[in-house]
């Protein structure tokens, strides 16, 4: 099956086909960096960094494209508000930022350009808008895009300009020949961060740094756009316009667009008080429980953030580790076999159907399934075949969990970290674990097995649980 992707544009999947054969040019829209990164930030990248996994994996040669928005008002406001400079507040966020990204296993992109190291593209672009009538320039500074002079205006979104009427969905401002015209570039205020331009000095709108900075690296056209729906309009919206209107060609093939995270069933707000940021959910649980949680649902459709979703997600990264575990102790090599059975052949099939993430970890929990039905059949002690087929069901685990970015880890490492995060969470004294573990191996070779069960008991009551094995005893925590 070839790859079908659901287009924004049209509303309907599409077998993909990039414009040059063996090479694909992705932009995605990234953070505008005034503040701490949500659940919501973590979902657009974890997806269209599954999507570039995916598009590697099927032998494509990706230029991926991530920006950061490092100019805009909500950054000014912040840096008038703490007194520090717009550079520093940028470079903080961009840094952390990475930093929760690389905790999610998330790839960087090949390029991840930022929009104050391109206002020459931009101001280069927005003249030669002028210049073709699109634009204009207006006393005072601002240059708007003129969407009179765009028939297609509302393709990707479906609206109707004569609907959107002013004062209602858009502001009132009397410097605009149309209500609905968008910012190209805005006069600076005195103490903001500006740059000198034909039209005096000032800084880019927002729409315009995306158009600029895809078209210096992936040309006037090129084959996937995405972002989250809230970018479809304006953002994108206007992303087309203005590059169509330039340069008088189709300006992206594909759109795809993730849908957004609610929060206990309820849309994400700061008046609301539940915007949840990513570091404070990575505070809570493993790195691969939170990507696992983002990709248990389909892209386009919303996902619930929830102690609930959490918790099956917890399970269902539990059960594929233990699985690993229990066939390497069996003699099986994650190393050994293809990787690319009949398993794999089903994720492949759900991949390729506009990378239904949510059908692919299904796959997955269906080679577990398989592999422990073979270890309970033979005992937990399979050979020959049964280790053959063992191994193959692990290295297809590993091949789907390379593309979804899960399933990483060694086993044994897998588990000695959920320990170590249980035992900070719950202020445990491992020191003390320890030696209520050797007193109860004394014990029990004492034959004293009452005060070896009321050990047990005790450490029960401290949520460890105790397995013993002929090497001696090892502990976790439940």
């Amino acid at each position: 099956m070839s790859l079908r992707i659901y287009n924004t544009l049209g509303g309907r999947k599409e077998e993909f086909v990039p414009l040059q054969e063996g090479r694909v040019g992705m932009y995605v829209c990234g953070p505008t960096v005034y503040d701490t990164s949500h659940i919501g930030h973590a979902r657009s990248v974890v997806v269209f960094d599954t999507v570039f996994r995916w598009l590697r994996k099927l032998g494509y040669d990706v230029c991926y494209v991530r920006n950061f928005t490092d100019v805009d008002d909500k950054i000014i406001k912040k840096a008038e508000e703490t007194g520090e400079k717009p550079e520093y507040i940028t470079e903080k966020y961009i840094d952390e930022f990475h930093k929760e990204m690389d905790a999610l296993n998330v790839l960087r992109p090949t390029i991840e350009p930022r929009a104050t190291d391109h206002i020459r593209h931009i101001i280069s672009f927005i003249e030669k808008l002028v210049e073709k009538g699109r634009a204009y320039h207006v006393p005072g500074g601002d240059v708007y895009f003129a969407i009179d002079s765009f028939e297609n205006y509302g393709m990707l979104s479906g609206r109707n300009p004569d609907d959107m009427k002013a004062g209602s969905r858009v502001a009132v401002d009397d410097k605009k020949r149309n209500p609905l015209d968008f910012t190209l570039w805005k006069p600076a205020k005195p103490g903001e961060p500006a740059w000198e331009s034909p039209w005096g000095p000032g800084r880019p709108g927002w729409h315009i740094e995306c158009s600029a900075m895809s078209h210096e690296y992936l040309g006037d056209s090129f084959d996937i756009h995405g972002g989250g729906k809230d970018l479809i309009f304006p953002h994108h919206e206007n992303e087309i316009t203005q590059s169509e209107a330039l340069f008088d060609k189709r300006f992206v093939k594909y759109w795809m667009h993730n849908g957004f995270v609610d929060i206990n069933n309820e849309k994400m707000s700061k008046s609301l008080g539940n915007f949840t940021m990513i570091k404070d959910v990575l505070d809570l649980y493993p790195a691969e429980v939170i990507r696992l949680f983002l990709l248990s649902k389909h892209y386009r459709s919303p996902i619930d953030f929830n102690d609930e979703a959490m918790r099956e997600a917890v399970v269902g990264l539990e059960r594929v580790y233990a699985f690993l575990d229990r066939a390497a102790e069996a003699g099986a090599s994650f190393e050994k076999g293809s990787g690319e059975g009949e398993l794999w052949g089903e994720f492949e099939t759900a991949m390729n159907d506009d990378f239904n993430t949510a059908k692919g970890i299904a796959v997955v929990f269906d080679a577990v399934k398989q592999g422990n039905r073979i270890l309970d059949e033979q005992g937990g002690k399979p050979s020959g075949d049964g280790i053959e087929t063992l191994s193959e069901l692990c290295a297809q685990i590993r091949n789907m969990g390379e593309v979804l970015g899960v399933f990483v880890l060694e086993p044994g490492a897998y588990f000695a970290d959920k320990t170590d995060r249980a035992v900070r969470s719950k202020q445990l004294d491992t020191e003390e674990i320890d030696r209520l573990v050797k007193e109860r191996t004394e014990a029990r070779k004492n034959k004293d097995f009452a005060r070896a069960d009321a050990i047990r008991d005790q450490l029960a009551e401290m949520n460890i649980v105790l397995e013993d094995a002929p090497d001696g005893t090892v502990w976790k925590v439940e």
